[in-house]
């Protein structure tokens, strides 16, 4: 009886050579190991042009193999190319685990000198999956959507132009709270607490912690400070209509749409989560430590039970 092929989607920053590099690797391991390497086509056709001696081993994403047939996705790059990939595999079963080839690299679970181990412990299902909340995003003018998406970190309403604020009022769970002039409003997931609403000034959620972040930006007003609620809630921001300001609305910094005066733009927590494969279980103030490398020097440890 013929065994049922184990299909690993590949995806990597092409136009960076230490990312094909790097997909090249991660390729012959899985050729290796007798599972088949899936490939958007434009990735495929940057790296079969690098490493042609890899042509007849991959397959091709949506061609050869489709999204639903997937068991993994391994993602070579930072948190750009993660969110990439989500976005290609958004509503499948495939966890993502990645190898962060970046900077910071918050959603990557290893780094480039872990490749090899890495890639082991895939194709053994050495490997949990934890599932991240990710947000339902409409656009509605006059009562009736014009516009849908969703993100894993972030979606935001920011102004068009950099001479002009935006006037905007927020709601949440349909009452509003608040209206101001700014140059923009985040709308974040736990996730996304560690990006653009971090560098917003937006407060550090535990990801396991199921919420939802409005962070404004550059608000001129008196109260406009970041704000969490519930996972059931829901937020709103609209675009007042006056001047002649436009804002732009823009999920994980990859899906655009423009939003005219008197757009609503309402969050809600998607059903849809994205799953990563985690191969380490260590705290995230572990995490936090590492990636913004803060300064623990001195630190003793508890003395007893907390």
């Amino acid at each position: 009886m013929t065994a049922t092929p184990r299909h690993i989607l590949v995806v990597a920053h092409t136009g960076r050579q230490d990312s094909l590099e790097a997909a090249a690797t991660v390729c012959e391991q899985l050729i290796a190991a007798g599972a088949v390497p899936v490939l958007a086509a434009e990735e495929r056709n940057d790296l079969l042009a690098s490493c042609p001696q890899l042509n007849g081993s991959t397959a091709v994403l949506g061609e050869t193999v489709q999204a639903t047939d997937l068991e993994l996705v391994i993602v070579l790059g930072g948190d750009g190319t993660i969110l990439r990939a989500a976005e290609i595999v958004r509503g499948c079963s495939a966890p993502l685990l990645g190898i962060n080839l970046g900077h910071v690299g918050f959603l990557a679970e290893s780094e480039r000198d872990d490749l090899g181990e890495a890639v082991r412990r895939a194709l053994l299902r050495d490997y949990l999956v934890e599932e991240r909340m990710t947000l339902s995003v409409r656009v509605k003018v006059d009562h009736e959507v014009v516009y849908e998406t969703w993100a894993l970190n972030e979606a935001t309403v920011e102004k068009a132009s950099r001479q002009r604020m935006i006037e905007v009022i927020i709601e949440v769970d349909g009452r509003p709270l608040s209206a101001f002039g700014c140059d923009g409003v985040v709308l974040s997931t736990p996730t996304g607490s560690t990006a653009y609403s971090f560098s917003a000034g937006g407060p550090i959620v535990w990801p396991s912690l199921d919420a939802l972040l409005l962070v404004p930006l550059s608000a001129h007003a008196l109260f406009a400070r970041p704000l969490v609620v519930g996972p059931d809630s829901s937020l709103a921001v609209e675009v007042l209509a006056r001047g002649d300001s436009s804002a732009v609305l823009c999920a994980d910094g990859r899906r655009v749409s423009d939003l005219p005066p008197g757009a609503r733009v309402i969050v809600r927590r998607s059903p849809v989560p994205v799953r990563l494969a985690r191969l380490h279980s260590g705290p995230f103030t572990d995490r936090l430590v590492n990636k913004f490398d803060l300064p623990i020097t001195g630190w003793r440890g508890p003395v007893g039970r907390e």
